[in-house]
């Protein structure tokens, strides 16, 4: 357990792979509540995105079924229709429209209140927790209409989280990025357990100027390194894999299928559905993947595991908000308060990624794959490398933009790929440091 986390009642303690959404879910009530009372209190016209989606949804008779009967379908019983302090959970598409109404002008913050300290990173997320749970929702958020108005409306939200306009959180308040809290707690992910150093130490910015020199939220978000602070592993060593991503350990799958079902509890791979029908998927038959997941805190940049040429590099389009149906409630113990972010295995077979196959040069290893998988509103890939590029191992190949979920490196069978971290490690396995071996 986190020892930040340690004061939390076990009542009150949710499991939050990559910490996107507050351990403590009181937390995320008290946030989720003064978003509801503010909507309440101050109606406003719809942004333009938002009435198209409200229009879609009223003229779309099955839509507006499932829409309807996914917020039916959450229990009406505690925890889920009210929150601790008695204030209504979103119950309707139009409750929800005006919630992303605010939501699309504001930037993610801190909640540090009462020493329970936990961050919203994942707004829109937290906001539909129980209904994606439901199996309207887990249909719902399955079609591809639904999925391109969302990413109509997460572009609409990435336009504010570009602009100077967002900044107004990278401050020094209890609910600023930069107040003690918020700064402290960058620089423990950040040093990894291994180093003390200050926020401006490990990253580029200029402590002096206005908000340490960022001129968005993704400016910030997407910050990088300061040079030598994440040196590549065995650069002169072709067989010392580079870790892509700064990143926890989720999982090693190996004798992967080209098929699978991965919407079921265990979550195996499904190399074709991952590697978005791709013919090269089948050389990658029998296997190994390996998977990790970023914190809300962490670095957001990918970086080649080898040394190599870029075969092929695409974004294939997914989808935002589905979660595996074993999350949601059909069992005894209810949802999962964070399914969507514990369904690792499952999105990366249906979430929007960034697919980038690189033929190494080491003739042991051959043509590899990454996969850079977005989570939730967390879902802009955008990748820095073109096919036919040479890339050296750790060399940039692309980033999250407005955080990031997982990714994935894939191997093929035969391929003898050894010395992966441990599952449950503490902190992240720094980028570009050693994270496995080829024999």
């Amino acid at each position: 357990m986190d020892p930040a986390e340690s004061h939390v009642p076990d009542e009150h303690r949710r499991t939050r792979v990559g910490k996107w959404l507050p351990q403590d879910h009181r937390v995320h009530q008290e946030w989720l509540s003064g978003i509801i009372k503010h909507v309440e209190s101050n109606p406003k016209d719809l942004h333009p995105v938002l009435q198209e989606f409200k229009t879609m949804i009223e003229n779309d008779t099955h839509l507006y079924l499932l829409f309807t009967s996914m917020f039916q379908q959450v229990p009406q019983k505690p925890p889920y229709k009210k929150d601790p302090s008695g204030h209504s959970q979103i119950n309707s598409h139009d409750h929800m429209l005006q919630a992303l109404n605010h939501i699309l002008t504001t930037g993610p913050s801190w909640n540090d209140k009462s020493e329970r300290v936990g961050l919203v990173g994942l707004p829109i997320n937290a906001m539909l927790d129980w209904p994606m749970g439901t199996p309207s929702g887990f249909a719902l958020f399955l079609e591809p209409q639904v999925n391109a108005m969302i990413k109509k409306i997460l572009n609409a939200w990435g336009d504010y989280l570009q602009s100077p306009a967002s900044t107004d959180v990278l401050n020094d308040h209890s609910t600023g990025w930069f107040g003690s809290t918020g700064k402290h707690d960058l620089e423990i992910t950040g040093n990894v357990g291994d180093s003390s150093h200050s926020f401006q130490d490990l990253y580029v910015c200029d402590p002096n100027a206005k908000h340490f020199g960022y001129k968005s939220w993704d400016h910030f978000f997407t910050r990088e390194f300061r040079e030598g602070v994440r040196p590549v592993a065995g650069p002169d060593d072709p067989d010392i894999i580079a870790n892509a991503c700064e990143s926890l350990p989720y999982k090693v799958g190996r004798d992967v299928k080209y098929r699978d079902h991965f919407w079921v509890k265990g979550q195996p791979y499904s190399l074709t559905d991952m590697l978005a029908h791709d013919p090269l998927a089948e050389q990658f038959i029998g296997g190994t993947i390996y998977q990790a997941f970023l914190s809300a805190l962490s670095y957001h940049r990918w970086h080649s595991p080898v040394t190599g040429k870029i075969v092929k590099a695409f974004v294939q389009d997914g989808t935002y908000y589905s979660e595996p149906l074993f999350e949601g409630f059909v069992d005894s113990h209810g949802a999962d308060e964070s399914g969507e972010s514990t369904g690792q295995g499952y999105i990366t077979a249906t979430a929007i990624r960034a697919i980038i196959f690189i033929e190494a040069d080491n003739e042991k290893i051959g043509l590899m794959a990454f996969l850079g998988v977005g989570m939730a509103e967390v879902s802009t890939c955008e990748v820095t490398v073109r096919e036919g590029q040479r890339v050296q191992k750790g060399e940039q190949l692309g980033m999250f933009h407005f955080g990031g979920s997982t990714h994935c490196l894939v191997f093929r069978k035969g391929v003898k790929v050894e010395g992966f971290p441990e599952v449950g490690r503490e902190h992240n396995v720094p980028v570009r440091s050693e994270v496995a071996r080829v024999k």
